[in-house]
């Protein structure tokens, strides 16, 4: 059975992006997944200095285990219309070892916010410059109004819902290639 990993491009202990990232997760039919919390793997900010220093274990441990999967899904926190400080900090970190990121593997990118846009500049962005970070198929999702069309673990829109289940399911059958 083909395995991927979940998580968001947060460390909000609160992440609207990790409950997304899980609903979607445990919207898969035939695959089974595992979650993290980016707030599990704690580095210090990049730069070549750092680097220098060693790479911490934390970006080995992360960079590691992302070897173990046959792909990602992964919602995006959008600030200020980029990517959160942290995430972008630790996936500096993860490319200094190992380029592709993503491993040659598909990633189903989603983003979520309060407001009506629900994060499309951040999915923008991880749509353009994932592919060179080695995400081979990426499909993109985004949920506009997180507090209005998620409730109770669920997306409660039922034409977000039906649009997120059939983003899942192309992801899924990329994995079986």
């Amino acid at each position: 059975m083909k395995k991927i990993l979940a998580f968001a491009g947060s460390t909000s202990s609160t992440s609207i992006n990790k409950k997304l990232a899980t609903f979607a997760a445990e919207n898969l039919e035939n695959t089974s997944f595992d979650v993290i919390d980016l707030r599990d793997f704690t580095m210090p900010i990049y730069s070549e200095d750092e680097e220098k220093k060693g790479f911490p274990e934390d970006a080995k441990k992360l960079s590691s285990l992302l070897d173990n999967y046959d792909g990602f899904i992964l919602s995006l926190a959008e600030h200020n219309g980029s990517y959160a400080a942290a995430f972008k900090n630790i996936f500096d970190w993860c490319s200094r070892l190992e380029n592709k990121v993503f491993r040659n593997k598909s990633l189903l990118l989603m983003a979520t916010s309060p407001g009506a846009r629900g994060g499309q500049s951040v999915l923008s962005d991880g749509v353009a410059k994932f592919p060179f970070m080695g995400a081979k198929e990426i499909i993109s999702y985004t949920l506009p109004s997180f507090y209005d069309n998620f409730k109770e673990n669920k997306i409660v829109n039922d034409e977000l819902l039906s649009q997120l289940k059939e983003k899942v399911k192309q992801f899924e059958s990329t994995l079986k290639e």
